[in-house]
């Protein structure tokens, strides 16, 4: 096991109308004038965003509200907000909905305290020191962003999916009420299991080794993910199920399940070049890359493959040749994916083999390599998206 410091600080309120806490935690947290960020939709047809401006006003909190954030949040929106926080004197931003509107207000928040562009975040040329306090109430379990330090956007001018991550940004609450998910589509659902369960893959899948805890709590989010999301498909109502899901999605990504080994995150690269190009969902992008991935990389670490076959999918062990077990897991993991409803392959996720090209380019590598598990050069990455654009069941 790797040497490692773990900070996780999110105050989480979960349960049945906890959505009714937001302006006490607004107030426990320093804020007074609030930006609320959503997307529309849902939240507003389900009176989820008035009974969160109840609360602040009950509270004695003002707010402005800047709704209109997308799947695969824009840059051009983040460049509004920040001009209403400076405007407003904004001193607290509240998002509502899902990752894409969390992401969203992170990148607000960064920007509202910078000098300079907050694409700098974005594309490597400045870290992440400070910004406005965030918090949440989250509608959808998938990028467990209400925990985490991190937040993806995508440039509009330039439809480059990058990311950012900092301590600065990492929620100070989030509200969680796993009944607010009770009235997603399934594939939405879906998607984010498969997100969930990604997450937690691009940690499990290491080179580290003397790891058995992590390993096992690893396993124990996405076990629970293979009991749980069955039933949510079958029964949206199922609240318990629910609740197993939202909670999963922010252990997968507040890291407590990735601490003290190496991690890959390629995948998830990979997958942004999709969802940047055509604008499909993050989770049925990782639905279509992250076995194609593993077949591509299985063959450096085979009984890890091998262990996660047997431990997660219940394959039996081939002693004799582990390599089949390996695929075994693979194809249980695809199978898995497929019978929730998610896309295997290039053609199901609406993606065009000839524009491999085009996607490898702008994955951004050139003639260097990336990665952690297995490092890869542009090459590999594009027999990767080759892997995916052909994959069956």
């Amino acid at each position: 096991m790797l040497d490692f410091t773990f900070y996780s600080p999110t105050k989480f309120a979960f349960g049945r109308d906890t959505e009714k806490q937001a302006g006490t935690l607004v107030r426990e947290f320093g804020g007074s004038n609030v930006l609320i960020h959503y997307g529309g939709g849902s939240v507003v047809r389900s009176g989820l965003l008035d009974r969160v401006k109840s609360s602040l006003d009950e509270a004695g909190v003002r707010y402005t509200e800047l709704g209109g954030v997308h799947p695969n949040p824009l840059s051009d929106l983040v460049y509004e907000g920040i001009d209403i926080c400076r405007k407003e004197n904004i001193d607290f931003i509240l998002a509502v909905g899902g990752g894409s509107a969390i992401d969203s207000a992170k990148a607000i928040a960064l920007g509202t305290l910078y000098d300079g562009d907050f694409w700098d975040f974005y594309s490597g040329a400045a870290a992440p020191q400070k910004a406005l306090p965030v918090g949440t109430v989250l509608t959808i379990a998938a990028a467990g962003s209400e925990g985490s330090g991190d937040s993806v956007i995508t440039n509009k001018t330039t439809m480059e999916k990058r990311g950012a991550g900092g301590e600065c940004i990492r929620p100070k609450f989030s509200i969680l009420n796993p009944a607010l998910t009770q009235t997603l589509p399934a594939y939405q659902t879906a998607c984010g299991v498969t997100d969930i369960m990604a997450h937690v893959f691009e940690r499990y899948i290491t080179n580290t080794t003397d790891v058995e805890i992590t390993d096992r709590l690893c396993e124990a989010v996405l076990i629970t993910m293979k009991n749980e999301a069955p039933k949510v498909i079958a029964d949206p109502n199922d609240y318990e199920a629910r609740a197993n899901i939202m909670w999963a999605g922010m252990v997968a990504h507040n890291n407590i399940v990735g601490v003290g080994r190496a991690q890959d995150w390629n995948s998830h690269g990979i997958e942004h070049e999709l969802s940047g190009l055509y604008d499909c969902a993050h989770g049925a992008g990782l639905a279509v890359i992250m076995p194609a991935w593993m077949t591509f990389v299985m063959n450096h670490n085979v009984m890890r493959f091998a262990q996660a076959a047997v431990r997660i999918w219940g394959c039996d062990m081939d002693f004799t040749y582990p390599e089949r077990t390996a695929l075994a897991g693979i194809k249980a993991f695809r199978t898995f994916l497929h019978n929730i409803g998610m896309p295997i392959n290039f053609a199901e996720l609406g993606a065009k083999e000839e524009d491999i090209p085009a996607l490898v380019e702008k994955f951004g590598i050139g003639d260097g390599k990336t990665g952690g598990f297995v490092q890869l050069d542009k090459n590999d990455i594009a027999e990767i998206y080759r892997i995916a654009a052909h994959a069956e069941l």
